[in-house]
């Protein structure tokens, strides 16, 4: 016997029937899920609905339902329903069609606006009527929450082994697993010196660009481990720059320390995944000297602390920042048009003759033997291609003619 709820209205319009799976595994492996989703088509048939007329969308296997995202299937749906081409939705339980609230209700406003059935497994709806709506509401509701709950189970197991320092991570270059699951030096020795060289380089010269500059010197290069493709698995020589120094100086496993929880990775709306680095007070599980590594966990403190006062950014009070003595106008004020980098001040101090400022970006020469990335003579008219100056207050423009004609290099 035919429903109440639909009518003529109803059967002059298409059926669509959705089908989704979260994962592929499912798909592969839980095939009876799969199987009573589409037999809802007879459902569809049995209301009235010719066969012709009953469509099934079903590009979404393998899909999460977490947010529309990669979804085509349900945004044809959403558009479809939205031109008052659908006189009925069918899929097997809410969580077929969306586990986020946000596109639930999205759904659910549409139906009732174009006059648009539901149906699952249990029954047909009507979200133009409140108590359907309300019930459609509280499943829709029902079904993220049991999502979040699945999510929560699965990291209380993550976290419960992450603190006995048992969960695998994945060890950077220099490090290795054992057969018994511990984590022990990379028994190489030329990649164990040439980590060990990082962090004496580092030591002797306490910054970044003068570590780079140092290793490349000695000719001492970096071993990258490759991840993917022909070569996975092998060791790719290269050079040193300041991010591979700097991933090196700072990743607390060269200090034997079990860490986890050193980013946070948030769903943006849209669907992304936000990854952010936290800061050491935030690390969710520290273990220090949980192995052995390159420098003890006193020494990895004191370079994190060295690498602080190292820094100097715009708009914040720094004892530590350059001098303020010379004829330059814009120190700490001048970024580079090429790349982006704030420009230092360097003077040639030739007697008698008076000292000059100059501004110079060293970023790119400390990151490889490539020549400064700004620093020839330009004319007065051509300075403003190399350098604009970086006002507090958000405003930038060219360097003055007055500071031009004390400092004629950028």
């Amino acid at each position: 016997m035919r429903d109440s709820r639909i009518t003529s209205a109803h059967l002059s319009r298409d059926a669509y029937l959705y089908v989704r799976q979260s994962t592929l595994r499912q798909v592969n492996e839980n095939a009876e899920s799969t199987r009573r989703q589409y037999a809802l088509r007879e459902r569809a048939l049995a209301a009235g609905w010719p066969a012709e007329r009953v469509h099934i969308i079903d590009q979404d296997l393998g899909m999460s339902g977490a947010h529309s995202v990669g979804r085509d299937g349900f945004r044809e749906l959403v558009a479809a329903v939205g031109l008052c081409k659908v006189g009925i939705v069918l899929g097997l339980e809410v969580s077929r069609l969306a586990r986020n609230s946000v596109d639930w209700q999205q759904l659910l406003q549409l139906c009732a606006y174009t006059d648009t059935l539901i149906l699952d497994e249990e029954c047909i709806y009507d979200p133009g009527n409140f108590n359907d709506r309300l019930l459609l509401g509280l499943k829709g509701t029902m079904s993220e929450a049991e999502l979040h709950l699945l999510r929560s189970r699965l990291r209380g197991g993550i976290l419960n082994k992450a603190r006995r320092g048992e969960l695998t991570l994945r060890l950077p270059v220099g490090l290795t697993r054992l057969a018994d699951g511990r984590c022990a030096r990379d028994p190489d020795a030329e990649i164990q010196a040439s980590i060990t060289a990082v962090f004496n380089a580092f030591a002797a010269a306490g910054t970044i660009p003068r570590t780079v500059r140092q290793l490349l010197a000695s000719g001492i290069r970096f071993p990258q481990l490759a991840w993917g493709g022909e070569n996975a698995g092998t060791i790719i020589w290269c050079d040193y720059n300041p991010t591979r120094v700097r991933n090196i100086l700072t990743n607390p496993a060269y200090a034997g320390a079990y860490v986890y929880g050193r980013r946070r990775c948030r769903q943006a709306p849209d669907g992304h995944m936000d990854r952010r680095k936290l800061g050491p007070e935030a690390w969710t599980v520290v273990i220090p000297d949980h192995f052995s590594g390159y420098v003890s966990w006193s020494d990895f403190q004191a370079t994190q602390a060295q690498l602080r006062s190292n820094s100097q950014p715009f708009g914040r009070p720094n004892p530590f920042g350059a001098p303020r003595e010379g004829p330059a106008l814009l120190q700490g004020r001048v970024m580079c048009g090429r790349c982006g980098s704030p420009m230092y001040v360097r003077y040639n101090r030739n007697p008698p003759r008076p000292a000059r400022a100059r501004y110079v970006c060293i970023d790119q020469a400390g990151a490889s033997r490539l020549p400064k990335c700004s620093r020839n003579r330009h004319r007065r008219g051509n300075c403003s291609t190399y350098a604009r100056s970086h006002d507090p207050h958000g405003a930038r423009g060219d360097i003055g003619s007055s500071e031009r004609d004390r400092s004629p290099h950028c």
